[in-house]
């Protein structure tokens, strides 16, 4: 597997520390990491035997076998790199630090309350959506699919519902949806036919209590039906185990099964849609039509380039050891070949317009139009962190931009007569984005609310979104039962041997059901490394040349902005000391920092960098 790849000369990466810690990083897991851990568990078996195993890759570490050939690898590696994906000296241990979601607890991750917090504030909070109709119907082709509609009754529901019905509960916004069945469904069969994962599409609907948490109410599981596609689901409902139930009862260890399957699909869909295909892939066109249409002078240029630093390098990195076929992410989610199969599909649904943040909130009804609330929205559930900090740094944002824009179009003529600005804008959509050429959603850019809107939304994607998606994710997911990525067994049923081995050992089939001793290790030496920011990170507000501009009323925009974002961390900081925020750190005791726009170097949890490095 090489590392050899072709960027322009100008988007390379120009500066040591970042090249060596990507590169020499990537090739320690790809050349050594990979290899040995492989050898392990080949040795020692590939499953966790219980929590207690699990725990110890923060304890103890594992030390791994030594060879011939590898050891010639190993010198190649620079020694600072192998201390920051080893921890050690030089000693051959892989020894991860602890994650943040199980330092304060190591069972609060199990909880209701966390499984539901995390998402409107953990590493994928871009998904759940109001539940406007009861029970959820399918958008897929019924000629195709069959009948592909909930299950998921009333009497399910009604005794969790504090005296509501469902139909009072949707009219108060109290019912929410975590959708990760039309997705998936179309790929299952193949999935679980020709991969070693079992794993399931699935439906979580969540109720909105009086303190602004959710609590799931239940999760449906969903199967195509063994006679063919054209036959519909085979679906089966789960709920929470009622109140008085006795820890470790059977009714729990299935619910935590349950939730199992909704995280792998969540896991799956964060890294190949919400990260990777929402924010780095769809980026990328943009950097080049940039580069090609828009001299360095332009005041365009000058807005957006601060914003594409290094973006090509990390994708054509990405594309030649993740994304790849055989590469990292096929070995480590569960829809494994099938990955950029079903993240290209799923581009088909892109909308650019849909990823300005405001307008992604109200399309999955998680605000409304409101002229008297902040920015103009109202959120239905108002402790929800992504969307409160993020609508902040958006407002800022776009107040820079407006800003910044006004100097140099006075008028809508100013924009349509700017013969750059107009091709740059043909060539990205007719060209960088081809196949969506002709959507009738793209802005025309003959007004300078369209470059104001598009440009905020260029930037909010490759900064903020980025970083809401990216930076948390050894904080969540380096605890693999956690956020598992792969589901290895389907739901026990009654009367099988599977079953009774569930009633007397739970932990040992919750974990051989989940990702498997060899993924975990390798998928956690991997987002640790993503989640780090590096030395020479430049974060929003922050330019990497002073002399960027000549213009005087520029620069003091540029400071404004920065000032703006000052404010925001302020205010990021006073949310995370209200209690009454519960979403804002939840039973894992973890303060929402995404979205905090600087950082120190390392795995901080937090920064938001001007552009998709990484």
């Amino acid at each position: 597997m090489s590392l050899d790849i072709y960027v322009p000369r100008d988007e390379r990466f120009g500066h040591l520390k970042m090249s060596d810690f990507l590169l020499n990083g990537l090739k320690a897991i790809v050349q050594i990491v990979k290899p040995e851990l492989e050898a392990l568990c080949s040795e020692d078996g590939n499953e966790f035997d219980s929590f207690d195993d699990a725990l110890k890759l923060y304890d103890g570490g594992v030390k791994l076998p030594r060879g011939p050939t590898l050891d010639n690898l190993w010198k190649d590696i620079p020694l600072d790199i192998i201390n920051l994906i080893f921890h050690t000296d030089g000693e051959r241990i892989l020894k991860y630090p602890l994650p943040e979601v199980i330092k304060e607890s190591r069972t609060a991750w199990r909880t209701d309350e966390e499984f539901a917090r995390e998402m409107l504030a953990g590493l994928n909070p871009v998904v759940i959506s109001i539940l406007q109709e009861f029970p959820p119907r399918s958008k897929l082709d019924a000629k195709v699919y069959g009948n592909q509609d909930s299950s998921i009754s009333e009497e399910h529901l009604r005794h969790q519902l504090n005296g509501l019905t469902v139909a009072e509960a949707i009219k108060t916004n109290k019912l929410f949806i975590l959708d990760h069945h039309d997705t998936i469904m179309p790929y299952l069969r193949r999935i679980n036919d020709n991969t070693t994962s079992k794993a399931y599409a699935t439906r979580t609907i969540l109720y909105l209590q009086n303190d602004d948490t959710l609590k799931p109410l239940a999760i449906e599981l969903s199967l195509p039906h063994p006679d063919g596609d054209q036959f519909g689901a085979i679906n089966k409902v789960y709920t929470p185990p009622p109140a008085d139930h006795k820890e470790g009862s059977l009714e729990e260890i299935i619910w935590q099964l349950a939730k199992a399957y909704v995280a792998v699909n969540d896991s799956g869909y964060h890294e190949l849609i919400s990260h990777f295909l929402h924010t780095h892939a769809v980026i990328e066109p943009f950097v080049i039509a940039t580069n090609r249409q828009l001299s360095v002078v332009h005041p365009i240029f000058k807005l957006l380039h601060p914003h594409f630093r290094d973006t090509m390098n990390i994708n054509a990195l990405g594309r030649q050891v993740l994304i790849n076929g055989g590469g990292l992410m096929e070995f480590t989610l569960y829809p494994a070949k099938y990955c950029m199969e079903f993240s290209s599909s799923l581009y088909k649904h892109w909308n650019f317009t849909e990823q300005a943040l405001p307008q992604d909130l109200k399309k999955r009804g998680m605000a409304v139009p409101d002229p008297v609330s902040k920015h103009g929205l109202r959120l239905l559930i108002k402790d929800y962190p992504y969307a409160v900090d993020g609508l902040d740094i958006w407002s800022a944002i776009r107040n820079w931009v407006a800003n910044y824009t006004s100097l140099y179009y006075k008028t809508d003529d100013a924009i349509r007569s700017d013969v750059e600005l107009q091709t740059w804008w043909k060539e990205l959509v007719e060209v960088g984005h081809a196949d969506k050429r002709d959507e009738p959603w793209w802005p025309k850019m003959r007004n300078r609310d369209e470059l104001i809107e598009s440009c905020t939304t260029v930037i909010w994607i490759a900064s903020a979104l980025h970083a809401a998606t990216n930076f948390g994710q050894y904080t969540y997911a380096g605890y693999m039962p956690n956020r598992p990525t792969i589901s290895r067994r389907f739901m026990p049923e009654e009367g099988t041997l599977e079953f009774e081995e569930m009633r007397e050992n739970p932990d040992r089939v919750f974990l051989r059901t989940i990702t498997a001793r060899l993924q975990t290790l390798l998928g956690i030496s991997l987002i640790e490394l993503l989640s780090t920011h590096s030395s020479d990170e430049f974060y929003l507000g922050q330019r990497d040349t002073a002399g960027w501009t000549a213009e005087l009323e520029a620069e003091a925009a540029f400071e404004r902005f920065g000032k703006a974002l000052t404010e925001v961390e302020e205010r990021i900081v006073e949310r995370n000391g209200e209690e009454n925020l519960r979403n804002r750190y939840g039973a894992v005791k973890i303060p929402y920092t995404l979205l905090f726009p600087t950082s120190e170097v390392g795995r901080t949890g937090k920064g938001i960098p001007n552009s998709i490095t990484i």
